[in-house]
């Protein structure tokens, strides 16, 4: 999905909490780095997330953007302070590309934030969600071991 010779680079987005960062995260930034020329990645604010999951993330906001920022894969960090609608950040940044796990693949959230980005010239691609090991999981060995 890069862009050809002479052609506008290829910008790409993608959205996530990203506590306690783990394998599954690093996944969704290395397939997505391979399908633009410039990766954004939106850190979810902690009030966001707290409004939408009910807690706030384990790692503050500050750290998790401080982790991403270090990762060679991405070329810009942000803070994401949107719910599940991504246009607002869409009409900030103006990327061609917005990147999400395979677990919101045809559901009606899905479906909105397709309908959204197509409006805008915007496309969704989905990209295997990791189950092995995921963030909600991780939050529960250390509630459950701590």
């Amino acid at each position: 999905m890069s862009a050809p010779d002479g052609a506008r680079p290829v910008l790409g987005y993608v959205p996530g909490v990203y506590d306690l960062f783990h394998i599954g995260h690093l996944n969704i930034l290395r397939r997505a780095r391979l399908h633009c020329d410039e990766l954004i990645v939106g850190a979810v604010t902690d009030e966001v997330v707290e409004l939408t999951k009910g807690r706030r993330p384990v790692i503050p906001l500050v750290e998790r953007m401080e982790i991403l920022e270090s990762l060679a894969l991405v070329d810009r960090v942000v803070a994401d302070d949107c719910t599940s609608d991504k246009l607002p950040m869409w009409q900030r940044l103006r990327f061609d590309v917005l990147f999400k796990g395979d677990d919101w693949q045809g559901t009606p959230k899905g479906a909105v934030l397709e309908a959204s980005m197509a409006a805008v010239g915007a496309s969704v691609v989905y990209f295997p969600y990791t189950h092995a090991t995921t963030s909600t999981l991780l939050r529960q060995f250390i509630e459950a071991h701590g």
